[in-house]
């Protein structure tokens, strides 16, 4: 917060209140905080102390118990680190540097440090600044479930990654395969699932986790745009995905119901029955809390556990006669040979096989997903999660291996029967029913008791189903609440102890109940599948990054991750994506790009500190370090444009100009100046910062803010000028308002090229902005005392009616008002699209081209795309027509397309009486009229002023002066109707021409204009027509 970097201790206005700390109790189970420091949870209290210096003053106790004598310094805290819009609405702060500096020269009663701060409770739920790990649990949550990584991360990632697959399409996956490339196909699954894993826990191990799996550490990593993109199809992809595995579950049922003949209306209708059903079964558990979930889920696994155990029991049963000719053997070794190698059937291939086995290896993001209901998502997620994919793993190839060591590729189940070696069954006459493709009936005949395989079955598909009817709420509730989506927020809303998702679960019951009456998900399968790819690429490529930008805060606690091994895990991802379906691939990256550009285009309000800015900085240094290596070329210029406009809204035309010029192209640096020492100043430079940046930024004005203190503003703006820039990155070009007061005068450097811009009605709209500031203050003022009064009726009225007059806004004068308007309406002329016209450009100086680029550049933007370019020139009397064609033909080797070109022939003409007699009523208050004084008394009145006009300045610049007053007649005369005049400034020669003078020369040549910009370059070329 800006709060703690302020040299003055003045309360924030944002905070309702200061408070402090109340101590956390251990009683009975409640929240303890190990890191808690009770010395700090009261106001600091002070007592009389005498020291061996004589010395008598207030202490504070704990304070001189550490260190040995007083100090307002405070030890080293984790209160201190916690975000200011923590959930508990408190933090501590420590004193600032101002207030140690300042502490023994005030009064000690004036200093107000507090202990804590109170946040100021708007958008604080769910707001990305909450920060879970500092939260004091309310009377609410002290029943909330809170799992260890074995029933939280374990049980449901092992769940999640067996699945179905481990009864109904490993031994396919097998027999087409064969056990060589079979345990390929598992081994590069593993790979990719444990190269996710070791990303993840270096992620999640880089600071507090909070609710929203992968969605949580993806956006937290990368930024609000590939978080809010894969975390809304992620929530998606979870919510398909019950729907696909109740119909699994379905689809087993009508089986059995088949062979008993209990079919209640077909087979299609009958799997919409029961899957709504489990459905409506599977939301009660999940809405009657997590517990109950996690109990379901553990029972489950013990189903499960039990149908692996009883494979593995029966390969060792000797083998039957029917079972025999139904192709079981018991162990074999001739057997285990020749299933080796692969005999693909029914064009399949490695891949289409691997595309089918590889669904069954996700899941390792089920622990994930629940991270705001772990007790410890740090310590736990990496463990679990790699704990299960190793455990899975390994069962996955000894449940293959075993069944590839006992049962044969081909059997009939008749013992009468002959099969050929080599030769597959046909189908035609013999039914091959025991050949290892034949996926659940061989489970079913390895197994010591067949019907626990069906068991193992129903376990699998529920407890998947299960555990996506969970994550699926989950992540949608985390990526609502960051309101990254605004119409979605409605679905950020928990309720009960655990914050459960309510409204999420209900939305995702809909999708599947959908998704289930739809009937047909071979489909869309390959979609969903690619869409938790992509969530794994994500999380793979978001290690990679922030690893890449070797940013000080990525300091993961797990250590056994590679960020080339994270790239290769992204890349390896995004192959398998292709590999299992290629269009349903190309449409899940479709669909991320759209979600993409929609949410960079929204441009949320948050800022997590993603490794993406990160990069973008390490960029930025690196392009300007290696810029630094290069000369600067002429065809390379380009302006960069450092704006005395004061702060960023004081001088709206002065500012849509100088973009017009830089646009996104060019660097442009709004400056501001303010005339007092740095220690006051210092507060409202610090505020103004952020202020006008935010404002550039919310209007899209691509431009930079910043603030110097001096003892003047010529001061001021020189040290701007001296220090502006990095490298290469420098302003080139210093572009101010026309002062039209004239007292002081800015001093130019002669390395930069100088434009001043001049409107009739004037820049400066502070006033009007002031005043607007004034009136929402006042009406927000009378807001709150109206609410005040709403709620106290029993408080006099008297009190009402006085503030209420004390915030009344006394009008303006009509002549001031007329004034006001004038001045909006001309501050806004450059902002918007500029109606058909003419940019006049006096090019009457060679400065380097300068004059003449600024106007071109001007003609490129879409604002002053109607505006044509008239080019004037001075010539001589008797060869206008020569001087004209060399104009235009140097034009056209600029490649500068203008409409006319103009030769003044008669600027030395001297200018009307008339003229002449507004230039000495301008500048008849500056003059010293020394000439009719003696010599001595002379002398004495231009030391005294050296910045007034003498006689003989003027006689010496009489020609110079005529000149300034003949062009403001013949300007008058050639572009009265103009929507923009650009003139070559005169050139003010150091310790030559008076401050007055040069003013007076610059006020009476842009007098009565439209808008005029006064250029001068810095007399080096910034056009050529070399290629």
């Amino acid at each position: 917060m800006e709060y703690f970097s302020q040299p003055v201790p003045q309360p924030r206005s944002d905070f309702k209140s200061l408070v402090c700390f109340s101590p956390f109790k251990s009683k009975g189970g409640e929240h303890i905080n190990p890191s808690y420091d009770s010395t700090l949870d009261e106001p600091p209290v002070y007592e009389e102390s005498n020291f061996s210096n004589g010395e008598h003053r207030a202490v504070r106790p704990s304070v001189v118990s550490a260190f040995g004598h007083d100090t307002l310094d405070r030890m080293p805290n984790i209160d201190f680190y916690r975000n200011a819009g923590s959930v508990s609405g408190q933090r501590a702060v420590r004193p600032s540097l101002q207030e140690l500096h300042d502490v023994f020269q005030k009064v000690r009663a004036s200093i107000s440090v507090p202990d804590t701060v109170e946040d100021d409770g708007q958008d604080s739920d769910g707001a990305p600044s909450d920060d879970l790990e500092s939260a004091i649990p309310s009377d609410s949550d002290k029943g909330a479930v809170k799992f260890g990584w074995i029933r939280g991360v374990l049980v449901r990632c092992m769940l999640n990654i067996w699945g179905v697959m481990l009864f109904i399409r490993l031994s396919w996956v097998f027999g087409q395969a064969g056990w060589g490339l079979g345990i390929v196909v598992v081994a590069l699954s593993c790979v990719v699932t444990t190269i996710t894993g070791l990303s993840m826990s270096a992620i999640c191990t880089n600071g507090v986790v909070r609710g929203g799996g992968a969605y949580y550490l993806i956006s937290r990593s990368l930024g609000p745009e590939f978080g809010g993109s894969i975390g809304l199809i992620f929530a998606f992809a979870n919510a398909v995905a019950v729907a696909m595995y109740v119909v699994g579950f379905a689809e087993t049922v009508v089986d059995l119901m088949k062979e008993h003949a209990a079919i209640m209306v077909d087979e299609t209708n009958d799997i919409r029955i029961i899957g709504c059903i489990t459905v409506v079964l599977l939301l009660a558990i999940s809405v009657a809390g997590m517990e109950w979930e996690a109990k379901a889920q553990v029972l489950l696994l013990i189903i499960l556990l039990v149908a692996i155990v009883n494979v593995f029991v029966g390969t060792v049963i000797p083998a039957t006669a029917d079972k025999k000719s139904k192709g079981f053997f018991n162990y074999n070794s001739k057997v285990f040979s020749e299933n080796f190698l692969p005999a693909f059937r029914d064009g399949e291939t490695f891949f289409s096989v691997f595309a089918i086995f590889f669904p069954a290896a996700t899941g390792i993001l089920a622990g994930a997903n629940i991270s705001g209901d772990l007790r410890d998502p740090q310590g736990g997620l990496p463990k679990g999660t790699l704990l299960a994919i190793l455990i899975t793993g390994v069962t996955y190839l000894a449940v293959a291996l075993c069944v590839s060591a006992t049962v044969v590729r081909d059997a009939t189940g008749n013992t009468t029967d002959l099969i050929t070696p080599g030769v597959p069954c046909n189908g035609s006459a013999i039914v091959c029913i025991s050949k290892l493709y034949s996926m659940l009936s061989v489970m079913t005949m390895v197994s010591g008791f067949g019907p626990l395989i069906i068991a193992g079955t129903f376990s699998a598909t529920l407890s998947s189903a299960l555990a996506s009817l969970v994550s699926a709420p989950k992540v949608f509730q985390a990526l609502c609440k960051d309101n990254i989506y605004k119409a979605l927020h409605f679905f950020a809303k928990g309720h009960g102890k655990n914050n459960e998702p309510i409204r999420g679960y209900v939305l995702t019951f809909v999708i599947s109940v959908a998704f289930i009456l739809i009937g047909d998900l071979n489909a869309i399968a390959p979609i969903i599948s690619n869409f938790f790819l992509a969530s794994y690429a994500l999380i793979n490529f978001s290690c990679f990054h922030a690893s890449y930008a070797k940013s000080p805060g990525w300091r993961p606690a797990y250590k056994y991750y590679n960020m080339w091994l994270s790239l290769l895990g992204a890349v390896l991802c995004c192959v398998v994506m292709f590999v299992i379906n290629w269009w349903a691939a190309l449409l899940t990256y479709g669909i991320e790009i759209l979600l993409y550009i929609y949410v960079t285009v929204k441009k949320p309000d948050v800022n997590w500190g993603s490794s993406t800015q990160a990069v973008t900085f390490v960029s930025a240094v690196n392009n300007a370090l290696s810029l630094s290596g290069v000369e600067d070329h002429v065809k390379n210029f380009r302006p960069q444009m450092l704006v005395l406009t004061g702060s960023a809204r004081t001088r709206p035309a002065l500012l849509d100009l100088a973009h017009s010029f830089s646009k996104n192209f060019g660097l442009c640096l709004l400056c501001e100046v303010f005339v007092v020492s740095l220690a006051k100043a210092l507060e409202e430079i610090n505020a103004n910062m952020e202020k006008n940046q935010v404002w550039l930024r919310k209007t899209n004005r691509k431009a930079f803010y910043t603030a110097v203190a001096c003892d003047s503003f010529g001061e001021g703006a020189e040290r701007l000028l001296q220090a502006s820039g990095l490298g290469r990155m420098r302003p080139n070009t210093l572009m101010i308002g026309f002062k039209r007061n004239w007292r002081t005068a800015v001093t130019n450097t002669h390395k930069y090229g100088t434009v001043v811009l001049r409107m009739n009605q004037g820049l400066d709209v502070s006033h009007i902005i002031e005043a607007e500031e004034e009136m929402l203050k006042a009406a927000k003022e009378q807001q709150e005392l109206e609410n005040e009064m709403n709620g106290n009726r029993e408080k006099p009225r008297g009190l009402f009616r006085k503030s209420r007059k004390s915030s009344q806004q006394v009008p303006p004068p009509p002549q001031v008002a007329k004034m006001n308007e004038r001045l909006l309406e001309a501050s806004t002329q450059f902002k918007k699209k500029l109606p058909k016209g003419t940019i006049d450009v006096w090019w009457l100086f060679d400065d380097g081209g300068l004059t003449l680029l600024l106007p071109y550049i001007l003609t490129t933007r879409k604002k002053w795309k109607d505006c044509k370019l008239r080019i004037f020139i001075a010539g001589q009397p008797g060869r206008s027509d020569l001087d004209k064609e060399e104009m235009k033909s140097l034009l056209q080797k600029f490649r500068i397309t203008c409409s006319d070109v103009n030769v003044i022939d008669d600027i030395h003409v001297k200018p009307s009486s008339d003229s002449w007699r507004k230039f000495e009523e301008m500048i008849e208050p500056f003059r010293l009229y020394e000439g009719s004084k003696d010599t001595v008394q002379a002398e004495a009145m231009q030391k005294e002023q050296p910045y007034k006009i003498t006689d003989k300045e003027l006689n010496t610049f009489e020609d110079k002066t005529n000149l300034q007053i003949r062009l403001n007649e013949v300007i008058q005369e050639n572009s009265k109707s103009a929507n923009l005049i650009i003139v070559s400034m005169p050139i003010a020669r150091k310790e030559s021409v008076s401050s007055y003078l040069y003013m007076a020369w610059l006020d009476i040549l842009t007098m009565n204009l439209p808008p005029t910009l006064l250029i001068r370059g810095n007399h080096k070329s910034v056009l050529t027509f070399y290629s």
